[in-house]
């Protein structure tokens, strides 16, 4: 509420006007104090390397205000003070700049020179933009975390701002950064290893089961199987298969709906097996089917629409992936054919 007063009363004894002609005019960035005058002509001019005052402005709104020095390593600040601020434009250049609820004229002399005028004394502040650009936040998170210790516990001590060690931190930055994915990878890679590991111990123990159980069939039923299969391609359902196939139309979703329920009635655990062995295309898994079947490559690479080419090297890659040596697609068939 008195800042409110304090604006009111401001803008009436400096009859201050909103002018359309006039840009709005904010404050912001980082500006050096480049000079002193005081009312007897004295003059007190400052340089960064001797030491001045620094001001950061965010918008019209917080500054904060260090000492600051350059040097050749980099930036060497003090924190002084954050404080509330707030611009009243008059018009022509001419503002009240408030600090806190101190009334200050201010003159934007140029783009890059102000003049605020305080007790009768002109501080000219320089526009800065390096140090804006590349020291901003840097001195904004160390005056935030510097100031907001109570003023008995905080002392009024100096920070270094140094390329050198930005560098060094960035460096250091990225090797934890690059060893951490390579750990990342690493791992990753030694968890696909050991899956593939997994996987590979799996599929030999499937097959050597599957082999297991070909070799101990009793002959009896290696003779029932001989006799279901015999019946089945000789039935009325093999031979409409075949005719379908042969008109060299490309299979439906139900067609292969019906390969697959015919595969299942003749050869009920194979289509289990087959899943469990390798995590198959539809495509590597359609051949199989047709294998089983007994249908000729050339008439599946008709209903598949694929070059016959294509069809032999999928059988010939599948009996790679299964056993992990180089065969031809015939040993695939043999091997489909053997279930």
């Amino acid at each position: 509420m008195k800042q409110i007063l304090v604006l009111m009363a401001v803008c009436l004894l400096a009859g201050c006007s909103d002018s359309k002609d006039d840009k709005a005019y904010t404050l912001q960035g980082a500006w050096v104090l480049q000079q002193m005058d005081h009312p007897v002509g004295y003059t007190e001019k400052y340089s960064e390397t001797t030491g001045t005052q620094l001001r950061l402005y965010d918008g019209d709104s917080v500054m904060y205000q260090c000492r600051l020095t350059r040097t050749k390593s980099g930036l060497i600040i003090r924190p002084i003070e954050q404080t509330p601020v707030r611009l009243i434009d008059k018009g022509h250049g001419e503002h009240l700049y408030l600090e806190g609820d101190d009334p200050r004229p201010l003159t934007v002399a140029d783009d890059s020179t102000l003049v605020i005028q305080h007790s009768g004394v002109l501080y000219t502040w320089r526009l800065s933009n390096d140090i804006a650009t590349e020291w901003g936040t840097d001195i904004r998170e160390i005056m935030e975390a510097d100031l907001a210790r109570r003023d008995d516990e905080r002392e009024r001590q100096s920070y270094v701002l140094s390329p050198k060690e930005r560098r060094q931190a960035n460096v250091i930055h990225g090797f934890i950064f690059s060893t951490i994915v390579i750990v990342v990878l690493l791992l990753l890679i030694a968890r696909i290893a050991y899956d593939s590991r997994k996987d590979k111990r799996k599929l030999q123990l499937q097959l050597q089961q599957i082999l297991e159980v070909q070799r101990g069939r009793p002959q009896v039923v290696r003779q029932a199987i001989e006799s279901v299969e015999t019946a089945y391609f000789k039935s009325d359902e093999y031979l409409t298969l075949q005719k379908r196939i042969g008109t060299g139309h490309r299979m439906k979703d139900e067609d292969w709906q019906d390969i697959e329920g015919q595969v299942r009635r003749v050869y009920p655990g194979f289509i289990s097996q087959l899943r469990g062995l390798y995590t198959m295309s539809e495509l590597e898994y359609q051949v199989c089917l047709l294998i089983k079947l007994r249908i000729a490559p050339s008439d599946m690479a008709v209903v598949l629409a694929r070059d016959a080419s294509t069809i032999s090297t999928v059988r010939s890659r599948l009996y790679k992936k299964v056993f992990e040596r180089k065969g031809g697609a015939k040993e695939w068939d043999e091997f489909i054919l053997s279930f």
